[in-house]
């Protein structure tokens, strides 16, 4: 038997909802927005948040592209993308070049993207302050005062105990000097590409029922400290062992022709595409 769903799964009122909470996100960046979360064919906490902002801004003549820490071949990437493509037949693509929504998790592309790409984030705790304030009243009224001296006393800590900060993936920012904000749980590494894009990033929780948003040549900073400045990881000296990349965000892996450790490129696509072009030096 078949099932005829609506285009994107979900109703029209449902997805025009989740727009305006988009639009209020954009509106005031790095601001969570609460919105009311549906319930997806999908467990909570593998993507539902994101998905459904997914969903609510697709369009027939957009080409989508999933990854999860770098990979479009990860079952919650191939999942999520033929959820998306069942209902929608929209154009899928693993080329970050060539996609128009790009849902992510854990990862942000190494290439730039452009003006008109869209970034969705998957977000499991969008809230930054969590971790030493367990009461969404007292968090929201810590963002209302702009009182982010927990989140700087954390990092504090941190240094203190093991002389430098130990946050290995999302690591907080501070965006528009206004609004201390979780990047989802991004490497260091990719902090720095939240600042001054040239694309749309959204966030979307939906255990969490939180929207939020970093709109294109916005100010991101990740928090720091003048004698202890923020510091992403350290390849230096390490090369991909399938395309000889440098300077790119890396996993550790086993070199298909030595057996031993090596390092190769988090990002499937752009490791395919300079393994295309030649592997040229960078």
């Amino acid at each position: 038997m078949q099932c005829n769903y609506n285009f994107a799964f979900l109703d029209e009122g449902s997805k025009r909802e989740i727009r305006r909470a988009i639009l209020k996100a954009v509106a005031i960046p790095g601001y969570q927005v609460p919105f009311a979360s549906r319930e997806m064919p999908i467990g909570r906490g593998w993507g539902t948040g994101g998905l459904q902002v997914t969903l609510s801004c697709i369009g027939p003549n957009d080409v989508l592209k999933v990854i999860d820490q770098g990979s479009d071949a990860s079952v919650n990437a191939v999942s999520i993308r033929s959820l998306v493509h069942e209902t929608t037949g929209v154009e899928t693509t693993t080329v970050t070049a060539d996609a128009t929504l790009i849902q992510s998790r854990h990862r942000i592309p190494e290439l730039p993207l452009r003006r008109d790409q869209l970034m969705v984030l998957q977000v499991p705790m969008p809230e930054p302050l969590r971790t030493y304030e367990a009461h969404e009243s007292v968090t929201r009224r810590l963002h209302a005062e702009a009182e982010y001296t927990g989140a700087y006393l954390e990092l504090f800590e941190q240094i203190v105990r093991y002389g430098s900060t130990t946050t290995g993936a999302d690591h907080p920012v501070m965006v528009q000097d206004r609004y201390v904000m979780a990047p989802s749980p991004i490497p260091r590494f990719d902090n720095p590409k939240l600042n001054d894009a040239e694309n749309l990033f959204l966030f979307g929780a939906g255990r969490e029922k939180k929207i939020y948003a970093v709109p294109p040549h916005t100010k991101v900073e990740s928090l720091a400290f003048e004698d202890y400045p923020f510091v992403r990881e350290d390849f230096e000296g390490k090369r991909c062992c399938i395309c000889g990349a440098a300077g790119v965000y890396m996993t550790q892996t086993i070199d298909p022709v030595t057996g031993e450790k090596a390092w190769q490129c988090s990002d499937t696509d752009y490791c395919a595409e300079r393994l295309e072009e030649g592997g040229s030096d960078e």
